[in-house]
């Protein structure tokens, strides 16, 4: 099973930012341990759009008995939802797997009034903007596997959006990558996420559903 190559990106990337088990490849996609109480683990289906096969959703979805495991499914959530085995909760809405391909730059300089840190450990180069006083005001992380990049965790605070931060941010991680070897980026997004990173140049892949299973939730 290849599978989409924008998803085997994700996969990787994702379970060195999180600090996740490596993934088992299965006939259908990839099984990641994470290893919280609330996320024990997910399912993650290999292919994207069309390629989705209801016979793989329903073979996942109705083998699991364990209460947090989560599923990841590159489709239409339309088409999806029908599929989910019995005790499977969607959530999220119009989430989104998207791609972008990474060129050499230079990372940006801050924007006037903040001050952004970079560092690396752990296969993950983390990005913070502090404010002139120090505090909090947007993060993000990107982790480096072979030629992919996955861009992890991308979140500006409140009281500093609409100021170029998440830009910033997002350019920094972009040139961070691109000197580690990466020559593709790749990320899961809300419809609000989408809006900045078409805007640096990404573009859709496909439609992301999100499920877990909660289990019987009858009485």
């Amino acid at each position: 099973m290849t599978g989409d190559r924008h998803v085997r990106d994700w996969v990787d990337g994702w379970v060195v930012s999180r600090g996740a088990a490596p993934p088992l490849v299965e006939p259908w996609g990839y099984t990641i341990y994470v290893g919280l109480a609330e996320h024990v683990g997910r399912h993650v289906l290999g292919a994207t759009g069309d390629d989705v096969r209801e016979d793989d959703v329903r073979k996942v979805t109705g083998s699991v008995t364990g209460r947090g495991t989560h599923l990841k499914v590159f489709a239409d959530r339309e088409r999806v939802l029908p599929w989910l085995g019995a005790g499977w909760e969607p959530y999220g809405a119009d989430d989104f797997l998207m791609t972008v391909g990474l060129t050499p730059a230079a990372a940006p300089s801050a924007p006037a009034g903040y001050r952004v840190r970079a560092w690396a450990r752990g296969g993950v180069t983390r990005v913070l903007v502090t404010d002139a006083e120090g505090a909090f005001a947007a993060r993000g992380q990107v982790a480096v596997v072979g030629a992919g990049a996955a861009v992890d965790q991308i979140e500006t605070s409140p009281d500093h959006r609409r100021k170029g931060l998440g830009s910033a941010v997002m350019r920094t991680l972009h040139a961070a990558a691109y000197d580690r070897g990466a020559v593709r980026g790749v990320l899961a997004c809300t419809p609000a996420g989408r809006l900045l990173y078409e805007s640096l140049g990404w573009e859709v892949v496909a439609p992301l559903t999100n499920a877990k299973f909660v289990g019987d939730t009858v009485g």
